[in-house]
């Protein structure tokens, strides 16, 4: 119970981090509901990873931004590399998948 409440309390807080910046091309601006969309997008995502015992919702940072996901940090190889690219494709919502994923072999 303990860690499923440390992965929803990471998913929330890091899912609102990535969905800041700008995301509307010709304005520099994202409506309301952009920014709540990708949020949502980011929440859904670490619930994933975190509920996911292959994957680490600590190791890997989601950056969403006009449904468009960014992946950075780490993961042991390139099965779990594919899987957390494969996983972001499968959230509802999600336009493109940036897999800039690490892969350290460890």
């Amino acid at each position: 119970m303990k860690n499923i409440l440390i992965a929803c309390m990471i998913a929330f807080g890091l899912a609102g981090c990535g969905a800041m910046g700008s995301g509307n091309t010709s304005t520099g601006t994202r409506t309301a509901g952009q920014a709540v969309d990708d949020a949502t997008i980011g929440t859904k995502l670490k619930a994933a990873y975190a509920g996911d015992p292959e994957l680490s919702a600590l190791k890997i940072n989601v950056d969403t931004t006009q449904g468009n996901v960014r992946l950075r940090g780490e993961v042991k190889n390139m099965t779990l590399w594919r899987k957390a690219g494969d996983t972001a494709r499968k959230v509802d919502g999600v336009k493109s998948v940036d897999n800039q994923l690490v892969i350290t072999g460890g």
